[in-house]
């Protein structure tokens, strides 16, 4: 499980990381190709970075399917438990199962009819093809306008992430009913970054010598 944890966070940061360094690529080229210097600004117009703007929408679309998978896990998602927390606690339990299973159950039927919109729209063709099993009938499907990849590669974000989610549901339904505890996340830590506590200080109390007038120094003489 640790494993997939981890696969799943090191999935997200990837796509963060990645489609922030297309974006700045991106932006910089098409800065710098209008930059009149000789020879550099010919390989720059050479290049051809029409691809980026798709290819960030992409993966955009990939990080958020999988990033709300990350959010029932951790606790992210936003809800609304007013009225939940209002209620006792036998009854309050089997509303947040209710709501998780509910979570779950439209997951699972987003899933569903994603991956066969996914196989009808040209999935059946590649494993057919790859099988050698394809048919001239068979409907090879879309690509993309920039990147000319098969559309069904780029929605089976849908059908993977939502099976994910799904599956996330699930998993806090089952510590929910174990423990009674929902996964709540401090968006005040960091991950990675260990918190250190500082000793408070104790205060120092300053002694000041007593303030000596004039006619006290002449008495002291």
């Amino acid at each position: 499980m640790k494993f997939l944890n981890h696969l799943e966070e090191w999935f997200i940061t990837f796509l963060m990381a990645g489609a922030t360094l297309i974006i700045f690529v991106a932006v910089g080229h098409r800065y710098a190709a209008g930059w009149p210097i000789p020879v550099v600004q010919d390989w720059l117009l050479e290049l051809n970075l029409g691809w980026a703007q798709e290819l960030c929408i992409i993966m955009f679309v990939w990080m958020a399917k999988f990033g709300a998978a990350y959010g029932v896990r951790t606790g992210i998602h936003v809800g609304v438990d007013v009225l939940i927390n209002q209620m006792k606690k036998p009854l309050r339990g089997k509303f947040i199962i209710f709501g998780l299973l509910a979570g779950a159950t439209f997951t699972a039927i987003v899933a569903f009819f994603g991956f066969n919109f996914v196989w009808e729209n040209g999935m059946h063709y590649a494993v057919y093809s790859k099988l050698g099993l394809a048919s001239p009938d068979m409907f090879a499907g879309p690509t993309t306008p920039d990147l000319e990849w098969p559309t069904w590669a780029v929605y089976s974000a849908v059908p993977f992430g939502s099976t994910l989610m799904c599956f996330r549901f699930l998993q806090v339904t089952v510590n929910f009913i174990r423990s009674g505890e929902l996964p709540k996340h401090d968006h005040g830590h960091v991950e990675g970054v260990e918190e250190i506590k500082i000793p408070a200080e104790e205060p120092q109390i300053s002694v000041r010598e007593p303030f000596h007038t004039a006619t006290d120094k002449e008495d002291k003489r």
